[in-house]
């Protein structure tokens, strides 16, 4: 029996929608203007096809064609691009992530931004387990104490640090804490070559932690995850697993770097 004309056209359509998904993520991997018979190899369409749908994607701006005939992503994607990240909750879109990683180690995990000299703890998943770290929603740390705030001196570059180091003067939470400005700067240098960065029992005894970078569109450093256990607990080999979580939420928030 032959398919209705409606149910055909429905699959139709959603046969469009899946090209036109295909060929701007295409698009989308090249630094550099692609050429039609490029995007056609890489999706496994027809050129003919490949033409006539980006002919109509460029008519809606979403795709804009140079003068030598190649594409490129259109200005349209960037103004759609700007209204969604205007719209993103950074708790909402961090929250699923942040129970998934829980799940995976069994430890709390926090999600952490910056606020001045100190970092805030803004959102957190704690594991079903007597003996856990438990940071208090809302609760401050000074930057230099913490693996998210040494992530975030990285980001700043090498004076900013000594700005901060001086302006603060690297008050110790515990005999573990780092109070020298420049054994403090190879420590975050270090870190932001590595992806990641430790506190160990700096702000607090017996409690150790990993921190991750979480970056926005324009590949700034907007927030970190960061996984508490107490010390003698704490893995490093968590760290591919808590980055691959720092990664997708990145990505939620439109960061396709490395």
């Amino acid at each position: 029996m032959s398919q209705p004309a409606t149910a055909s056209k429905t699959v139709s359509s959603i046969q469009v929608i899946d090209r036109v998904a295909q060929l701007l993520d295409a698009i989308a991997e090249h630094d550099s203007p692609a050429s039609l018979k490029m995007l056609a190899s890489e999706t496994g369409l027809h050129p003919s096809t490949a033409f006539r749908i980006l002919a109509s994607l460029a008519g809606h701006g979403l795709v804009e064609r140079t003068d030598s005939g190649h594409y490129r992503l259109g200005i349209k994607l960037l103004q759609l691009g700007s209204r969604v990240q205007g719209r993103l909750d950074l708790r909402r879109e961090a929250r699923p992530l942040m129970e998934w990683l829980r799940d995976q180690i069994g430890e709390t995990v926090n999600l952490i931004m910056r606020e001045g000299d100190q970092v805030i703890y803004v959102e957190r998943a704690t594991p079903n387990r007597m003996m856990r770290v438990e940071q208090m929603i809302g609760g401050h740390a000074p930057l230099h104490v913490t693996a998210v705030g040494k992530l975030f001196l990285a980001a700043s570059g090498a004076e900013a640090c000594l700005d901060y180091a001086q302006r603060t003067g690297l008050h110790p939470q515990t005999a573990y804490s780092i109070t020298d400005p420049t054994k403090l700067w190879w420590n975050v240098k270090n870190a932001l070559k590595l992806g990641y960065a430790l506190d160990d029992q700096e702000a607090e005894l017996g409690v150790g932690c990993i921190g991750v970078p979480i970056h926005d569109a324009n590949g700034g450093m907007i927030a970190g995850i960061s996984v508490s256990a107490p010390f003698e607990r704490r893995q490093l080999a968590w760290v591919e697993v808590i980055k691959q979580a720092s990664a997708q939420l990145s990505n939620r928030l439109g960061f396709f770097g490395n």
